[in-house]
């Protein structure tokens, strides 16, 4: 029952003091499963990041259920999500009953202002983080750059390039192992 109880703190912890959705996730995701709990490995948050990309729903949500069920099967799968869920609910729930009321004021405006520009950092920390671990060699530097590419000309939807990315890597990784 503690590990069950350590999932919902800890999800619940990255529900709180995350802002931005679930890509400004993925910077404390990684310091809190991989570096302070040991949950998973840097590779394997890697792998749950892009099957999470490819799966209906949040990144977060289904990152942390991933992490859950592999720590603890399908009841820390749950008791993850629902841990990073409920600070969620609980901030929406109230920001809802209020927001009207706040968003005239231009102070609340610079607030989220600057929010939305930690965000932004906190996403291109996740990608610089990322990418030094997932960019082993010259075929994935040029799948990642195809898929940037695809992405910013014909702004294609993230699973068809995450799936398009994957079988290029399965096309060019198994021919390249064949030799």
């Amino acid at each position: 029952m503690k590990k069950i109880w350590e999932l919902f703190i800890t999800f619940a912890k990255i529900g709180t003091f995350t802002f931005g959705g679930g890509y400004a996730m993925l910077s404390l995701l990684q310091k809190e499963v991989v570096e302070n709990h040991k949950w998973a490995t840097e590779e394997e948050l890697l792998d749950y990041y892009a099957i999470a990309q490819c799966t209906p729903g949040v990144i977060a949500v289904n990152t942390a259920t991933f992490v859950g069920a592999k720590r603890s099967g399908i009841l820390g799968g749950i008791c993850a999500t629902l841990g990073v869920l409920f600070p969620s609910v609980i901030i929406i729930t109230i920001i809802a009953a209020f927001i009207n009321h706040f968003l005239e004021y231009e102070i609340v405006q610079h607030i989220l202002g600057g929010i939305r520009v930690a965000v932004a950092v906190l996403i291109i920390n996740s990608v610089i983080t990322m990418s030094k671990k997932s960019m082993v060699d010259v075929i994935c530097v040029i799948i990642a750059i195809v898929s940037f590419l695809l992405s910013l000309i014909f702004s294609l939807s993230p699973i068809l390039i995450v799936l398009a990315a994957g079988a290029l890597g399965l096309i060019l990784k198994r021919g390249g192992s064949k030799k």
